[in-house]
């Protein structure tokens, strides 16, 4: 069917012709059909299928082509770039090399493999001490105990011949009586109800805390700041106690209170530097028959696993375990 003159010049008007209704009919038609084969044919072959959603959907190629130009970018820097050389890594110097040079000094006289006597090994400890202060000399004794079964939590006190070498300020909780008895007996502190005043106040001048059991239970509410200082009285300590004239002048004496950590090791200290071997001898021999005579019933293997001498900010020193 023969299109209209008034369609054809509607064709000839999107193709841009100029044409109007001057022209006739064949020439409008003869117009078109050059226009038409004059323009490009599409080739629909070379445009890419994209699809709704997936990997051949517009987003997706538009993502890899993004990333296919990341990483030639990324290769060409990378051969644009010279490569640079390795810096030489230092080898990790052991423990002792990180030391300073006081304490390498000291530890170049013991003998590392080696189990020392304990009057040999108290006698090396005080020439090792690489301190300029008087240092404490501390005990470290590892038990084969488990601290969770109440039976193997050791814990004692002991007063210990020569003393600690500490000043120790003594305060005592008691009534009217044993107040008097206890300022006699040589402590620092000895109050009533004045005493918990001072508490009140967050006031604590002391570094042991007597108590008679009566007293006890107007302690209680202190128990969060004693406690975690190590200050409230305890029976097993020998702080709470009737006699406290005796418990001042034990704890003025050097009364030293020692308990197993969470590992199974007792912490202590025996004297200072100065004490010289033969106190810190009777110190360490007090303790540790005490540490023997508090073996659990439980344990039947061995009971120590190892015994160790130090002094502050010093080399350990390994002592024979036959010593115990």
């Amino acid at each position: 069917m023969a299109k209209k003159k008034a369609e054809l010049l509607q064709e000839a008007k999107d193709l841009k012709l100029e044409l109007t209704e001057k022209n006739t009919v064949a020439e409008i038609v003869a117009e078109l059909e050059t226009a038409q084969k004059a323009a490009p044919a599409t080739d629909t072959e070379d445009k890419p299928v994209v699809a709704k959603a997936g990997k051949r959907s517009a987003k997706a190629i538009r993502e890899q082509t993004d990333e296919e130009e990341k990483e030639a970018r990324k290769q060409s820097s990378e051969l644009e770039e010279p490569s640079k050389p390795k810096q030489k890594q230092n080898p990790t110097r052991s423990k002792l090399e990180r030391r300073g040079k006081g304490y390498r000094k000291a530890a170049e006289l013991i003998q590392k493999d080696k189990q020392y006597q304990l009057n040999e090994a108290l006698e090396l400890a005080t020439k090792t001490s690489p301190v300029s202060f008087d240092a404490t000399v501390e005990l470290h004794v590892r038990l084969n105990v488990n601290p969770k079964q109440a039976d193997q939590n050791i814990r004692d006190s002991v007063v210990l011949p020569a003393g600690t070498g500490k000043t120790i300020r003594v305060a005592v909780f008691a009534d009217t009586d044993d107040v008097a008895a206890a300022k006699k007996a040589g402590a620092d502190i000895a109050q009533s109800d004045d005493f918990l005043q001072q508490l009140d106040k967050g006031v604590i001048d002391f570094d042991v805390l007597i108590a008679t059991p009566d007293m006890m239970p107007k302690l209680g509410k202190y128990a969060r700041v004693l406690g975690p200082k190590g200050l409230m009285p305890n029976p097993k300590s020998g702080t709470v106690t009737k006699q406290v004239a005796k418990a001042v002048e034990e704890a003025r004496a050097g009364k030293l209170e020692y308990r197993v950590d969470e590992t199974g090791i007792v912490h202590t200290p025996i004297g200072k530097v100065s004490f010289g071997t033969k106190k810190l001898s009777s110190n360490a021999n007090v303790l540790l028959e005490s540490i023997k005579a508090n073996k659990p019933a439980s344990i039947k293997a061995s009971y120590v696993r190892s015994i160790y001498i130090t002094t502050s900010m010093g080399p350990s020193i390994q002592v024979l375990l036959s010593e115990l």
